[in-house]
Protein backbone atom coordinates (compact mmCIF):
# COMPACT_ATOMS: atom_id res chain seq x y z
CA UNK A 1 0.00 0.00 0.00
CA UNK A 2 1.27 3.38 -1.02
CA UNK A 3 1.53 6.57 1.93
CA UNK A 4 -1.01 9.39 1.91
CA UNK A 5 0.65 11.88 0.19
CA UNK A 6 1.24 9.69 -3.07
CA UNK A 7 -2.17 8.31 -3.42
CA UNK A 8 -3.71 12.08 -3.21
CA UNK A 9 -1.13 12.70 -6.14
CA UNK A 10 -2.05 9.58 -7.94
CA UNK A 11 -5.73 9.63 -7.18
CA UNK A 12 -6.90 13.33 -5.76
CA UNK A 13 -6.94 14.80 -9.41
CA UNK A 14 -10.02 16.34 -10.85
CA UNK A 15 -12.84 14.81 -10.76
CA UNK A 16 -17.14 15.50 -10.95
CA UNK A 17 -18.83 16.01 -7.84
CA UNK A 18 -21.29 13.78 -9.36
CA UNK A 19 -24.77 15.51 -8.75
CA UNK A 20 -25.87 13.91 -12.08
CA UNK A 21 -24.94 11.69 -14.34
CA UNK A 22 -23.71 12.80 -17.13
CA UNK A 23 -22.52 16.08 -15.60
CA UNK A 24 -23.25 19.14 -16.83
CA UNK A 25 -19.86 19.60 -19.47
CA UNK A 26 -21.02 17.17 -21.46
CA UNK A 27 -24.63 18.81 -21.98
CA UNK A 28 -24.48 20.11 -25.94
CA UNK A 29 -27.43 21.55 -28.18
CA UNK A 30 -28.73 17.73 -28.88
CA UNK A 31 -31.40 18.92 -26.78
CA UNK A 32 -33.63 21.80 -27.27
CA UNK A 33 -36.78 23.90 -26.91
CA UNK A 34 -38.72 20.99 -29.01
CA UNK A 35 -37.26 18.14 -27.44
CA UNK A 36 -37.95 19.54 -23.91
CA UNK A 37 -41.67 20.15 -24.65
CA UNK A 38 -41.69 16.74 -25.53
CA UNK A 39 -40.43 15.51 -22.39
CA UNK A 40 -43.02 17.70 -20.81
CA UNK A 41 -45.77 16.44 -22.47
CA UNK A 42 -44.90 12.58 -21.19
CA UNK A 43 -45.59 13.94 -17.59
CA UNK A 44 -48.62 12.74 -16.16
CA UNK A 45 -51.18 13.52 -12.87
CA UNK A 46 -49.69 10.05 -11.11
CA UNK A 47 -45.85 11.26 -11.25
CA UNK A 48 -44.36 12.90 -7.87
CA UNK A 49 -41.75 15.91 -9.20
CA UNK A 50 -39.45 18.06 -7.75
CA UNK A 51 -39.18 21.52 -8.83
CA UNK A 52 -36.53 24.14 -8.59
CA UNK A 53 -36.17 27.95 -8.77
CA UNK A 54 -33.10 29.64 -9.94
CA UNK A 55 -32.73 32.96 -8.45
CA UNK A 56 -28.87 34.61 -9.83
CA UNK A 57 -28.59 37.47 -7.27
CA UNK A 58 -26.70 38.51 -4.45
CA UNK A 59 -26.17 41.49 -2.61
CA UNK A 60 -22.67 41.09 -2.38
CA UNK A 61 -20.62 38.67 -4.46
CA UNK A 62 -18.64 36.73 -2.09
CA UNK A 63 -15.31 35.54 -4.18
CA UNK A 64 -15.15 31.55 -3.25
CA UNK A 65 -19.16 31.11 -5.00
CA UNK A 66 -19.36 29.14 -8.00
CA UNK A 67 -22.69 29.78 -8.67
CA UNK A 68 -24.69 31.35 -11.44
CA UNK A 69 -25.46 34.65 -9.57
CA UNK A 70 -24.25 38.61 -9.62
CA UNK A 71 -24.12 41.12 -7.38
CA UNK A 72 -27.03 44.30 -7.45
CA UNK A 73 -27.86 46.86 -4.56
CA UNK A 74 -31.03 47.63 -6.71
CA UNK A 75 -34.38 45.53 -6.98
CA UNK A 76 -34.77 46.48 -10.18
CA UNK A 77 -33.21 44.02 -11.62
CA UNK A 78 -34.33 41.38 -9.77
CA UNK A 79 -38.17 42.40 -9.68
CA UNK A 80 -37.47 41.93 -13.75
CA UNK A 81 -36.23 38.86 -13.25
CA UNK A 82 -38.84 37.40 -11.37
CA UNK A 83 -41.60 38.74 -13.99
CA UNK A 84 -39.85 36.98 -16.92
CA UNK A 85 -39.65 33.40 -14.60
CA UNK A 86 -43.51 33.59 -13.73
CA UNK A 87 -43.68 33.94 -17.73
CA UNK A 88 -41.58 30.27 -17.73
CA UNK A 89 -44.10 28.82 -15.54
CA UNK A 90 -46.68 29.72 -17.23
CA UNK A 91 -45.40 28.66 -20.53
CA UNK A 92 -44.45 25.32 -18.34
CA UNK A 93 -47.76 25.03 -17.04
CA UNK A 94 -49.47 24.82 -20.52
CA UNK A 95 -47.34 22.48 -21.60
CA UNK A 96 -48.15 19.77 -18.94
CA UNK A 97 -51.50 17.87 -19.84
CA UNK A 98 -52.18 16.61 -16.90
CA UNK A 99 -50.78 18.69 -13.38
CA UNK A 100 -48.11 16.01 -11.12
CA UNK A 101 -47.88 15.85 -7.49
CA UNK A 102 -45.13 18.25 -6.39
CA UNK A 103 -43.16 16.62 -3.17
CA UNK A 104 -40.14 18.74 -3.25
CA UNK A 105 -39.49 22.74 -4.06
CA UNK A 106 -36.18 23.92 -3.47
CA UNK A 107 -35.40 28.20 -4.10
CA UNK A 108 -31.58 28.32 -5.03
CA UNK A 109 -29.12 30.74 -5.86
CA UNK A 110 -27.57 33.18 -4.99
CA UNK A 111 -30.29 34.44 -2.66
CA UNK A 112 -33.42 33.45 -3.19
CA UNK A 113 -34.39 35.94 0.25
CA UNK A 114 -33.45 39.03 -1.35
CA UNK A 115 -37.10 38.73 -3.13
CA UNK A 116 -39.56 41.19 -1.59
CA UNK A 117 -42.12 39.46 0.51
CA UNK A 118 -44.46 40.56 -2.61
CA UNK A 119 -42.78 38.67 -5.26
CA UNK A 120 -42.16 35.45 -3.17
CA UNK A 121 -45.71 34.77 -2.04
CA UNK A 122 -46.46 35.68 -5.81
CA UNK A 123 -44.02 33.21 -7.19
CA UNK A 124 -45.51 30.68 -4.48
CA UNK A 125 -49.10 30.91 -5.36
CA UNK A 126 -48.46 31.21 -9.23
CA UNK A 127 -46.95 27.41 -8.00
CA UNK A 128 -49.78 26.32 -6.84
CA UNK A 129 -51.92 26.79 -9.00
CA UNK A 130 -49.90 25.73 -11.73
CA UNK A 131 -48.88 22.28 -9.72
CA UNK A 132 -50.65 19.71 -7.27
CA UNK A 133 -48.78 20.62 -4.18
CA UNK A 134 -48.55 17.49 -1.67
CA UNK A 135 -50.20 17.46 1.61
CA UNK A 136 -46.75 16.62 3.25
CA UNK A 137 -44.42 18.79 0.45
CA UNK A 138 -41.32 20.04 1.22
CA UNK A 139 -40.45 23.45 0.65
CA UNK A 140 -36.57 24.42 1.19
CA UNK A 141 -35.29 27.63 0.54
CA UNK A 142 -31.39 28.79 0.53
CA UNK A 143 -30.78 32.03 3.04
CA UNK A 144 -27.98 34.34 3.32
CA UNK A 145 -27.82 34.84 7.66
CA UNK A 146 -26.69 38.63 6.95
CA UNK A 147 -30.32 39.74 5.42
CA UNK A 148 -32.28 37.62 7.66
CA UNK A 149 -35.65 39.64 9.80
CA UNK A 150 -38.70 38.39 11.77
CA UNK A 151 -41.03 40.20 9.23
CA UNK A 152 -38.97 37.97 6.39
CA UNK A 153 -39.20 34.57 8.90
CA UNK A 154 -42.69 34.91 9.56
CA UNK A 155 -43.32 35.36 5.34
CA UNK A 156 -41.11 32.23 4.86
CA UNK A 157 -43.32 30.03 7.13
CA UNK A 158 -46.43 31.59 5.92
CA UNK A 159 -45.58 30.49 2.32
CA UNK A 160 -45.41 26.83 3.49
CA UNK A 161 -41.47 26.49 3.51
CA UNK A 162 -40.27 23.82 5.33
CA UNK A 163 -36.60 23.90 5.34
CA UNK A 164 -33.96 26.82 5.28
CA UNK A 165 -30.44 26.08 4.62
CA UNK A 166 -28.16 28.84 6.07
CA UNK A 167 -25.08 29.69 3.87
CA UNK A 168 -22.65 29.92 6.59
CA UNK A 169 -19.44 28.67 5.56
CA UNK A 170 -16.69 29.94 7.97
CA UNK A 171 -17.10 31.62 11.12
CA UNK A 172 -13.17 32.60 11.63
CA UNK A 173 -12.76 36.28 10.64
CA UNK A 174 -10.11 36.36 9.51
CA UNK A 175 -11.13 33.86 7.00
CA UNK A 176 -14.12 35.18 6.45
CA UNK A 177 -12.48 38.31 5.15
CA UNK A 178 -10.19 36.24 2.90
CA UNK A 179 -13.17 35.25 0.58
CA UNK A 180 -14.93 38.47 1.04
CA UNK A 181 -18.05 37.39 3.21
CA UNK A 182 -17.88 38.51 6.48
CA UNK A 183 -21.11 37.49 9.05
CA UNK A 184 -20.92 37.23 12.53
CA UNK A 185 -21.83 34.29 14.81
CA UNK A 186 -24.75 36.31 16.55
CA UNK A 187 -26.12 37.06 13.35
CA UNK A 188 -26.68 33.04 12.77
CA UNK A 189 -27.78 32.81 16.11
CA UNK A 190 -30.08 35.05 15.51
CA UNK A 191 -31.39 33.79 11.95
CA UNK A 192 -32.03 30.27 13.60
CA UNK A 193 -34.12 31.85 16.51
CA UNK A 194 -36.22 33.71 14.08
CA UNK A 195 -36.77 31.01 11.65
CA UNK A 196 -37.34 28.29 14.68
CA UNK A 197 -39.58 31.02 15.77
CA UNK A 198 -41.77 31.36 12.84
CA UNK A 199 -42.11 27.74 12.79
CA UNK A 200 -39.52 26.41 9.98
CA UNK A 201 -39.68 22.98 10.82
CA UNK A 202 -35.96 21.92 9.76
CA UNK A 203 -32.82 24.18 9.40
CA UNK A 204 -29.45 22.84 7.53
CA UNK A 205 -26.35 24.51 7.55
CA UNK A 206 -23.40 24.68 4.96
CA UNK A 207 -20.13 24.79 6.19
CA UNK A 208 -16.53 24.81 4.37
CA UNK A 209 -13.24 23.87 4.43
CA UNK A 210 -10.39 24.20 1.78
CA UNK A 211 -10.33 28.41 2.02
CA UNK A 212 -7.78 30.61 2.00
CA UNK A 213 -6.51 31.22 5.34
CA UNK A 214 -8.25 28.27 6.40
CA UNK A 215 -7.07 26.01 9.65
CA UNK A 216 -7.74 22.92 11.17
CA UNK A 217 -8.46 24.57 14.29
CA UNK A 218 -10.73 27.64 12.52
CA UNK A 219 -12.68 24.45 10.75
CA UNK A 220 -13.08 22.99 14.45
CA UNK A 221 -14.45 26.07 16.13
CA UNK A 222 -16.69 25.94 12.96
CA UNK A 223 -17.92 22.73 13.59
CA UNK A 224 -18.05 23.37 17.39
CA UNK A 225 -20.47 26.28 17.14
CA UNK A 226 -22.19 24.40 14.65
CA UNK A 227 -23.11 22.22 16.80
CA UNK A 228 -24.40 24.56 19.56
CA UNK A 229 -27.22 25.79 17.52
CA UNK A 230 -28.12 22.23 16.21
CA UNK A 231 -29.28 22.33 12.64
CA UNK A 232 -30.61 19.10 11.82
CA UNK A 233 -28.72 18.62 8.63
CA UNK A 234 -24.84 20.05 7.80
CA UNK A 235 -22.95 19.98 4.69
CA UNK A 236 -19.21 20.41 4.89
CA UNK A 237 -17.99 21.36 1.44
CA UNK A 238 -14.87 21.44 0.01
CA UNK A 239 -13.44 24.83 -1.54
CA UNK A 240 -13.72 24.09 -5.38
CA UNK A 241 -10.88 26.46 -6.85
CA UNK A 242 -12.01 26.81 -10.49
CA UNK A 243 -10.73 30.38 -11.64
CA UNK A 244 -10.69 29.41 -15.40
CA UNK A 245 -14.49 28.76 -15.14
CA UNK A 246 -15.16 31.57 -12.28
CA UNK A 247 -12.82 34.90 -12.86
CA UNK A 248 -14.21 36.31 -9.64
CA UNK A 249 -12.01 33.65 -7.70
CA UNK A 250 -8.83 35.47 -9.28
CA UNK A 251 -9.51 37.29 -5.82
CA UNK A 252 -8.75 35.03 -3.79
CA UNK A 253 -5.11 34.15 -2.78
CA UNK A 254 -4.56 31.24 -3.91
CA UNK A 255 -1.03 30.85 -2.29
CA UNK A 256 -3.52 31.31 0.86
CA UNK A 257 -4.75 27.98 -0.32
CA UNK A 258 -4.33 25.05 2.00
CA UNK A 259 -2.29 22.25 0.31
CA UNK A 260 -3.94 18.83 -0.96
CA UNK A 261 -2.20 17.30 1.62
CA UNK A 262 -4.04 19.78 4.38
CA UNK A 263 -7.59 19.73 2.54
CA UNK A 264 -8.90 15.67 3.84
CA UNK A 265 -7.13 16.48 7.40
CA UNK A 266 -9.07 19.36 7.47
CA UNK A 267 -12.85 17.51 6.17
CA UNK A 268 -11.76 14.77 8.88
CA UNK A 269 -11.48 17.56 11.56
CA UNK A 270 -15.57 18.97 11.34
CA UNK A 271 -16.45 15.28 11.09
CA UNK A 272 -14.65 14.49 14.09
CA UNK A 273 -16.46 17.15 15.84
CA UNK A 274 -19.69 16.45 14.18
CA UNK A 275 -20.08 13.11 15.04
CA UNK A 276 -18.84 13.22 18.55
CA UNK A 277 -21.81 15.55 19.21
CA UNK A 278 -24.06 13.25 17.88
CA UNK A 279 -24.26 13.81 13.87
CA UNK A 280 -24.22 10.86 11.79
CA UNK A 281 -21.80 11.04 8.20
CA UNK A 282 -24.06 11.12 5.35
CA UNK A 283 -22.28 9.82 2.15
CA UNK A 284 -19.48 12.28 1.37
CA UNK A 285 -20.02 15.66 3.03
CA UNK A 286 -23.36 15.73 4.60
CA UNK A 287 -23.89 15.00 8.58
CA UNK A 288 -27.69 15.07 10.09
CA UNK A 289 -29.17 13.82 13.31
CA UNK A 290 -30.30 10.38 14.20
CA UNK A 291 -34.26 11.32 14.03
CA UNK A 292 -33.90 12.92 10.11
CA UNK A 293 -34.39 11.49 7.32
CA UNK A 294 -31.51 11.42 5.63
CA UNK A 295 -29.71 9.41 8.09
CA UNK A 296 -32.65 6.91 8.20
CA UNK A 297 -32.46 6.42 4.70
CA UNK A 298 -28.60 6.00 4.92
CA UNK A 299 -29.12 2.87 6.90
CA UNK A 300 -31.80 1.90 4.80
CA UNK A 301 -29.70 2.16 1.50
CA UNK A 302 -32.28 4.33 -0.07
CA UNK A 303 -29.87 7.77 0.00
CA UNK A 304 -30.04 9.68 -3.45
CA UNK A 305 -28.02 12.32 -5.14
CA UNK A 306 -29.15 15.03 -6.61
CA UNK A 307 -28.32 18.68 -7.78
CA UNK A 308 -28.21 19.57 -4.34
CA UNK A 309 -26.12 17.27 -2.78
CA UNK A 310 -27.33 14.06 -0.65
CA UNK A 311 -31.18 13.93 -0.46
CA UNK A 312 -34.41 12.10 0.53
CA UNK A 313 -35.96 13.52 -2.70
CA UNK A 314 -37.41 10.51 -4.50
CA UNK A 315 -38.37 11.98 -8.00
CA UNK A 316 -37.05 11.06 -11.64
CA UNK A 317 -38.43 14.50 -12.26
CA UNK A 318 -36.99 17.66 -11.34
CA UNK A 319 -38.56 21.21 -13.48
CA UNK A 320 -35.85 23.67 -13.22
CA UNK A 321 -37.13 27.61 -13.76
CA UNK A 322 -35.03 30.82 -14.19
CA UNK A 323 -31.43 30.78 -15.60
CA UNK A 324 -29.21 27.78 -15.47
CA UNK A 325 -31.37 25.66 -13.73
CA UNK A 326 -31.21 22.12 -14.97
CA UNK A 327 -34.49 19.94 -15.25
CA UNK A 328 -34.01 16.16 -14.74
CA UNK A 329 -36.12 13.57 -16.79
CA UNK A 330 -36.47 9.61 -17.73
CA UNK A 331 -35.11 10.41 -20.92
CA UNK A 332 -32.05 12.64 -20.22
CA UNK A 333 -31.09 16.62 -18.72
CA UNK A 334 -31.95 20.08 -20.27
CA UNK A 335 -30.88 23.15 -18.89
CA UNK A 336 -31.84 26.43 -19.15
CA UNK A 337 -30.06 29.74 -20.61
CA UNK A 338 -27.42 30.69 -18.33
CA UNK A 339 -27.04 33.98 -19.24
CA UNK A 340 -30.05 36.39 -18.71
CA UNK A 341 -30.31 38.00 -22.24
CA UNK A 342 -30.83 34.80 -24.00
CA UNK A 343 -33.32 33.94 -20.80
CA UNK A 344 -34.87 36.90 -21.53
CA UNK A 345 -35.20 36.83 -25.21
CA UNK A 346 -36.87 33.19 -25.43
CA UNK A 347 -39.24 33.75 -22.74
CA UNK A 348 -40.52 36.86 -23.91
CA UNK A 349 -40.96 35.44 -27.51
CA UNK A 350 -43.02 32.54 -25.79
CA UNK A 351 -40.52 29.53 -26.29
CA UNK A 352 -39.35 27.83 -23.20
CA UNK A 353 -35.22 28.95 -22.33
CA UNK A 354 -33.87 25.76 -23.31
CA UNK A 355 -29.93 26.21 -23.86
CA UNK A 356 -28.30 22.44 -23.70
CA UNK A 357 -28.78 19.30 -22.64
CA UNK A 358 -28.42 15.26 -22.96
CA UNK A 359 -30.25 12.76 -24.06
CA UNK A 360 -29.35 9.21 -22.05
CA UNK A 361 -28.78 6.15 -23.43
CA UNK A 362 -29.63 2.25 -20.93
CA UNK A 363 -25.93 2.37 -20.68
CA UNK A 364 -25.92 5.81 -18.86
CA UNK A 365 -28.96 4.69 -16.99
CA UNK A 366 -26.81 1.69 -15.61
CA UNK A 367 -23.68 4.07 -14.85
CA UNK A 368 -25.51 6.58 -13.36
CA UNK A 369 -26.93 3.95 -11.21
CA UNK A 370 -23.13 2.26 -10.25
CA UNK A 371 -21.97 5.98 -9.04
CA UNK A 372 -25.50 6.59 -6.95
CA UNK A 373 -25.12 3.86 -5.22
CA UNK A 374 -20.74 4.33 -4.31
CA UNK A 375 -21.67 8.17 -3.77
CA UNK A 376 -24.32 7.17 -1.39
CA UNK A 377 -22.99 3.71 0.14
CA UNK A 378 -19.97 2.90 -0.68
CA UNK A 379 -20.52 -0.13 -2.38
CA UNK A 380 -21.82 -1.63 -5.54
CA UNK A 381 -23.00 -4.79 -7.00
CA UNK A 382 -21.51 -4.92 -10.47
CA UNK A 383 -22.91 -8.06 -11.11
CA UNK A 384 -26.42 -7.15 -9.41
CA UNK A 385 -26.76 -3.91 -10.81
CA UNK A 386 -26.26 -5.23 -14.45
CA UNK A 387 -28.84 -8.36 -14.44
CA UNK A 388 -31.14 -5.72 -13.24
CA UNK A 389 -30.69 -3.28 -16.25
CA UNK A 390 -30.43 -6.53 -18.85
CA UNK A 391 -26.19 -6.02 -19.51
CA UNK A 392 -23.80 -7.69 -19.63
CA UNK A 393 -20.94 -7.72 -17.28
CA UNK A 394 -18.57 -7.78 -19.80
CA UNK A 395 -19.39 -3.64 -20.19
CA UNK A 396 -17.05 -2.98 -17.62
CA UNK A 397 -14.07 -5.07 -18.58
CA UNK A 398 -12.26 -1.84 -18.73
CA UNK A 399 -13.24 -1.06 -15.40
CA UNK A 400 -12.56 -3.96 -13.64
CA UNK A 401 -8.72 -3.32 -15.23
CA UNK A 402 -8.41 0.13 -13.22
CA UNK A 403 -10.53 -1.39 -10.38
CA UNK A 404 -7.59 -3.62 -10.16
CA UNK A 405 -5.01 -1.11 -9.23
CA UNK A 406 -7.20 0.79 -6.97
CA UNK A 407 -7.47 -2.27 -4.82
CA UNK A 408 -3.60 -3.25 -4.99
CA UNK A 409 -3.59 0.50 -3.59
CA UNK A 410 -5.64 -0.40 -1.04
CA UNK A 411 -8.11 2.18 -1.90
CA UNK A 412 -11.40 -0.17 -2.71
CA UNK A 413 -12.14 -4.25 -1.53
CA UNK A 414 -12.58 -5.84 -5.14
CA UNK A 415 -14.09 -9.17 -4.25
CA UNK A 416 -15.50 -11.11 -7.25
CA UNK A 417 -18.14 -8.36 -8.49
CA UNK A 418 -18.47 -6.11 -5.29
CA UNK A 419 -16.32 -2.77 -4.71
CA UNK A 420 -16.77 -1.63 -1.53
CA UNK A 421 -14.67 1.62 0.11
CA UNK A 422 -13.52 1.21 3.17
CA UNK A 423 -14.39 4.37 5.81
CA UNK A 424 -10.57 5.45 5.72
CA UNK A 425 -10.49 5.46 2.10
CA UNK A 426 -14.18 7.59 1.70
CA UNK A 427 -12.75 10.59 0.60
CA UNK A 428 -11.43 9.12 -2.99
CA UNK A 429 -15.14 7.96 -3.63
CA UNK A 430 -15.12 10.69 -6.50
CA UNK A 431 -12.00 9.43 -7.82
CA UNK A 432 -13.41 5.65 -7.86
CA UNK A 433 -16.92 7.00 -9.52
CA UNK A 434 -14.93 8.82 -11.87
CA UNK A 435 -13.63 4.88 -13.25
CA UNK A 436 -17.34 4.25 -14.64
CA UNK A 437 -17.68 7.74 -16.03
CA UNK A 438 -17.19 6.83 -19.90
CA UNK A 439 -17.23 10.63 -20.82
CA UNK A 440 -15.11 12.30 -18.49
CA UNK A 441 -11.62 12.49 -21.05
CA UNK A 442 -13.40 15.09 -23.11
CA UNK A 443 -14.28 16.98 -19.80
CA UNK A 444 -11.94 16.55 -17.12
CA UNK A 445 -10.79 19.92 -17.05
CA UNK A 446 -13.65 21.52 -16.25
CA UNK A 447 -13.87 19.76 -12.81
CA UNK A 448 -11.98 20.42 -9.78
CA UNK A 449 -9.92 18.17 -7.62
CA UNK A 450 -11.33 15.33 -6.29
CA UNK A 451 -9.22 15.89 -2.75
Amino acid sequence: MINQTDLISKYGGNAPRYTSYPTAPHFDDSVNASAYQNWLGEIRAEDVISLYLHVPYCRQLCWYCGCNTRATQVYGPVSQYMEFLLEEITLIERLIAEKPVVGRLHWGGGTPTILTGGDFLRTMEKLRESFDFAGDAEIAVEIDPRTMTESKAELLATAGVTRASLGVQEFAAHVQEAINRRQSFRQVVRSVGMLRAAGVESISFDLMYGLPRQTIADIEETAALTVELRPERVAVFGYAHVPWMKPHQLLIDEDALPGAAERPKQAAAAARVLEKAGYEPIGLDHFALPEDSLSKLAKSGGLRRNFQGYTDDQANILIGFGASSIGLFPQGYAQNYSDLPHYFSAVKSGQLPIMRGIEISDEDRLRREIIERLMCNYSIDLGSACAERGASLGLFKDEHRRLKEFADDGLIAFEGDVVTIPYKFRPYVRSVCAVFDSYLQTGKGRHSRAI
